[in-house]
């Protein structure tokens, strides 16, 4: 209850913020526009038939500044994202243009994705060629570790309810070096961390880009694999494969820094996803238990599925596969009626 006030509180004063910094009177009306896995909140906002995006960002919990920053270099790249109209970092409150109702996962119901998905590598390249050092944060070994952390303590620990004995969790450990390891290995440009159907919108300049307020510079194989390989929608693997192939081609014509030997690539981006599927069954887990946001459980086998693949593919990750196969069994289990 007290939670449910707290948020009530929060409504109100962005109500009071908007109505004496931007609208001056002027009557408006805010519907909730959508929410995330963080405890950022969003709210269409109406006036004299347009719309615009209040974000609702708790300061004790989230930063708006990062929000900012990126967009600034977003816009700077020439890509289509939020402009930041109005802000109140010490309240948590930013007034953004409204990229539309329409994102890439609802779309892809009813659109061929061969479009999407071209407009997406495009800008993807895009953002990519802005890169500077400097300009982000490092995508640094003890973020990657601390990611994939998540998965043994939230996942494993707290959702399956099971302890590793210490040959698993050395062996678990040497898979996160192998997968570290090839992350720091490749070239770093920026990284949109999120880079994926739910984030990117069907706009006149196609893709809108949302939620990019994580980004970092790191391994040039991480958004690709975020699109292709994404949390709410999964594709044959020709379809991927076409898709790789055809930003791997883009991204050396436009000299990016791509591996030229396409297969070590694939490998590359096989294990960078690797990384991101167990730092998100993490988080997943996290966020059920700690934030109550249940429903996301619902896609934890989605990347079982991808996780299972690659490791099956290489020798390296072998440790990993056996210990996947434990745990589908402890789920099957769990999932079983009782009887």
């Amino acid at each position: 209850m007290e939670a449910l006030i707290q948020i009530d509180i929060r409504l109100e004063a962005l109500r009071t913020w908007l109505g004496k910094h931007f609208f001056l009177g002027r009557p408006f009306s805010l519907a909730p526009a959508s929410a995330d896995a963080s405890f950022r909140r969003y709210f269409r906002v109406t006036c004299e038939n347009k719309t615009w995006v209040a974000m609702d960002a708790p300061p004790t919990q989230e930063d708006c500044r990062p929000f900012i920053a990126v967009a600034k270099l977003m816009l700077a790249a020439q890509l289509n994202v939020p402009q930041v109209l109005d802000q109140d970092l010490d309240q948590g409150f930013l007034l953004l243009s409204d990229l539309g109702k329409t994102t890439y996962l609802s779309a892809l119901s009813s659109q061929p994705p061969e479009k999407l998905f071209s407009d997406a590598t495009r800008a993807l390249i895009q953002w990519q060629l802005a890169s500077r050092p400097q300009s982000l944060p490092p995508y640094h070994r003890d973020l990657l570790l601390r990611e994939m952390d998540l998965f043994p303590h939230w996942y494993i620990g707290k959702h399956l309810n099971i302890s590793l004995n210490p040959t698993e969790v050395e062996a678990l450990n040497c898979v996160f070096e192998t997968l570290i390891l090839s992350a720091l290995q490749q070239p770093c440009v920026f990284v949109h961390r999120d880079f994926m159907p739910r984030n990117l919108m069907v706009c006149e300049d196609n893709p809108g880009i949302l939620d990019f307020q994580d980004a970092v510079y790191g391994p040039i194989t991480y958004d690709v694999v975020s699109l292709y390989r994404d949390a709410f929608v999964s594709w044959p693997e020709e379809f991927e494969l076409d898709g790789v192939i055809r930003y791997w081609q883009q991204a050396k014509k436009a000299h990016l820094p791509v591996n030229p030997d396409f297969s070590a690539f694939w490998r590359e981006w096989e294990w960078m996803g690797l990384q991101r599927h167990l730092k998100v069954l993490g988080i997943f887990a996290r966020i059920n238990y700690r934030d109550g946001k249940s429903h996301y459980l619902a896609d934890t086998p989605r990347f079982m599925t991808y996780a299972k693949k690659v490791c099956a593919r290489y020798r390296e990750l072998t440790p990993l596969a056996q210990l996947l196969d434990r745990l589908e069994n402890v789920i099957v289990i769990k999932d079983l009626p009782a009887p």
